[in-house]
C-alpha cells in the first residue's frame, strides 16, 4: 500500500528522489515559468525529469541545463495536455524511456479574463479542457503506470483562485476549473490510494508572464490585498513540490498546500 510506512530516514534523506523519474507537464510547460522551477527542484533532489511542454523553442536546451547542472537524465517531450490520446502517449513513452515513472506534476493552466455573461462556448471550453479535463487525462495516464508499479506520486497545480474570487478581474472559468482540480485531487487520492498519493499545490500571486499581461492598477490592487506586500518568485515554490514527491510527506494524500503570502487569510 502506498501509504505504507517507508523507512526512517535522517529528515535530509527523507527529501531526497535520487533515482526517481518525474515528468513535469504545463502549457507550455515544464520549460517556463513553475513548471520550470519544478523540474530543476526535483533534479536538484536527485531524480530524473522528463519536461512536457505544449510550444517552446527552447525546451530541449533547458533539459539538457538541467540534466548537466544536476548530473541526471533529462529530457524534453511535447504533447497538448488536452488531447486525451496525445498526453497518454507521452507518458507512456516517458516511462518506456526512463524505464519507469515515479512522480507526475500536473501543471497545466491558462487564464483569461471574461465578464461572466460574455463567455463564449469556446472560452469557456478552452479553459476547462486544458485546466481540468487536461489535469484529468495526465494524471488518470500516470496513474495508470503507478498502478502496475504498485507505488506513485501525483502532484497538481491549482491556485489559490480555487478557495476565493479573485478582483478586480474577472475570471469564473479560471477560478471553477481550478477549484474543480482541487476536489479533483481530493477524490482520486481516495480512490488511488492503493497505489499512489495524490496532492495539491495551490499558488497565490507568482512573478510569472500570466502576470506581466495585466493592468498596472490591477497588479496595484493585488499588493494591497497581500499582507506579504509582495509577490513570489518561482523558486520559493521548490521545497514545496520536492515535499510532496518525496518520503518526507509519506503520510499525506488529498491535501492542498496553500502558498500566497497571507493572501486568502484576511
Amino acid at each position: 500500500m502506498v501509504l505504507a510506512k517507508p523507512e526512517n530516514k535522517h529528515v535530509l534523506k527523507a527529501f531526497d528522489l535520487t533515482g526517481k523519474v518525474a515528468a513535469i507537464t504545463g502549457k507550455p510547460g515544464g520549460a517556463r515559468g513553475i513548471g520550470l522551477e519544478v523540474s530543476r527542484a526535483l533534479a536538484e533532489a536527485g531524480a530524473n525529469v522528463a519536461l512536457i511542454y505544449n510550444s517552446s523553442t527552447t525546451a530541449d536546451t533547458i533539459a539538457a541545463e538541467i540534466a548537466s547542472a544536476n548530473n541526471v537524465k533529462a529530457a524534453a517531450y511535447q504533447a497538448d495536455v488536452s488531447n486525451k490520446a496525445e498526453i497518454e502517449k507521452t507518458i507512456q513513452q516517458i516511462a518506456s524511456d526512463f524505464g519507469r515513472l515515479d512522480i507526475i506534476v500536473v501543471n497545466s493552466g491558462i487564464t483569461s479574463n471574461v465578464a461572466a455573461e460574455d463567455y463564449s462556448a469556446e472560452q469557456w471550453k478552452q479553459i476547462m479542457q486544458v485546466n481540468l479535463d487536461g489535469a484529468f487525462y495526465t494524471a488518470q495516464a500516470a496513474a495508470r503506470i503507478f498502478k502496475d508499479q504498485g507505488r506513485g506520486n501525483v502532484i497538481f497545480t491549482a491556485s489559490v483562485s480555487a478557495t476565493l474570487v479573485n478582483v478586480p478581474q474577472k475570471q469564473a472559468a479560471y477560478n471553477a476549473s481550478k477549484a474543480g482540480v482541487v476536489q479533483l485531487a481530493k477524490c482520486l487520492s481516495v480512490e488511488w490510494v492503493d497505489f499512489c498519493r495524490v496532492n495539491c499545490i495551490s499558488p497565490g500571486f507568482i512573478e510569472t508572464d500570466i502576470l506581466d499581461i495585466h493592468p498596472k492598477e490591477w497588479r496595484e490592487k493585488w499588493y494591497s490585498m497581500v499582507p506579504a506586500q509582495r509577490f513570489a518568485d518561482t523558486y520559493e515554490l521548490k521545497g514545496a513540490y520536492v515535499f510532496c514527491a518525496s518520503d518526507a510527506s509519506s503520510y499525506m494524500t488529498g491535501a492542498n498546500i496553500v502558498i500566497d503570502g497571507g493572501y486568502t487569510l484576511p
